[in-house]
């Protein structure tokens, strides 16, 4: 096996609550209202849509703010992995990977190990070039239980979130993290720094109708279930969990070019900055639809 090389779970697609568009001739990013989930293909308007996102859409009257998820592991730190990341904004490359003590540098000579001030303080991470980097990786279908779907993101507001609940999830369960019926939800917040309007960012929670204790009871039975017929489930955390560490670069490379396009846009002047602004914000008058659109649910995905 090619060492160095990221093993990362297999990845059927994505979940996004943003976009790349063209504006004035330059690729910029846009925040959305609303999840979107893709298949891994492009076409010259963007990701191309997977099934999925249709299937979820057929019960809903408004936009799609909640998703069904399953966790493939019950070790929080290997459903949701988040460094400090400096990726090279032309060729998509990372550069740097820390985590606020140490960080991995590709330099001269090589990759090298060096302590990691985090980006407030690191000299390398001016302009916005180093942003804590968070993927999250949840099953959808039954149709693939192995396979995963990654939802990306550079927002701290996420990655706490997510980070914590995951870490509550699976102490109240037990460690039986990957048999709870979970679902991604779509959430809004004012801030100071937001200017009083809402921000998007991404909560995982029980599946609507599904009490805590109801949850951790099913828990249990199913993951008896599970060994019943032999399934193994710390073995594939052991081996999930080598195939980071063998890795120089905590990092999957499928499609960093567009991650650093989409997350690390370059500003090269105001105009851009005011750009980038505007997106990363929600419209005052999308509030009323926010509020009524996380009252609902999507049918849970059998």
């Amino acid at each position: 096996m090619i060492k160095g090389l990221t093993i990362t779970p297999p990845v059927l697609g994505r979940i996004s609550i943003g976009r790349v568009i063209n504006k004035d001739g330059k690729r910029l990013p846009a925040k959305d209202d609303q999840f979107t989930i893709t298949s891994q293909v492009q076409n010259k308007d963007g990701w191309i849509n997977h099934p999925l996102d249709e299937k979820l859409r057929k019960s809903k009257t408004d936009k799609l703010r909640q998703i069904p998820v399953r966790m493939l592991f019950n070790d929080p730190e290997l459903n949701l992995r988040a460094e400090y990341t400096l990726f090279d904004r032309q060729t998509g490359r990372p550069l740097c990977v820390g985590d606020g003590e140490s960080c991995q540098r590709r330099t001269n000579n090589g990759v090298e190990q060096l302590p990691c001030p985090s980006p407030d303080r690191c000299p390398l991470a001016q302009g916005g070039a180093c942003k804590p980097y968070g993927r999250l990786y949840v099953n959808l279908s039954e149709d693939d239980e192995l396979g995963t779907f990654v939802f990306r993101t550079t927002g701290f507001n996420s990655i706490r979130t997510l980070a914590a609940r995951l870490r509550y999830f699976a102490a109240v369960s037990g460690n039986k993290l990957s048999c709870l019926p979970l679902q991604l939800t779509l959430r809004g917040k004012s801030t100071t720094q937001s200017y009083r309007t809402p921000i998007y960012f991404v909560d995982l929670t029980l599946r609507d109708g599904i009490t805590l204790k109801e949850a951790v009871s099913d828990a249990q039975a199913i993951d008896h279930e599970l060994i019943e017929h032999g399934f193994d489930q710390a073995a594939l955390e052991t081996t999930a969990k080598q195939g980071y560490v063998d890795s120089c670069f905590e990092i999957d490379s499928d499609g960093l070019l567009d991650v650093a396009e989409e997350f690390y846009p370059m500003n090269t002047d105001q105009s851009d900055s005011q750009i980038q602004s505007t997106n990363d914000h929600l419209s005052t008058h999308d509030v009323t639809s926010i509020e009524r659109g996380l009252r609902q649910s999507v049918t849970v995905v059998s």
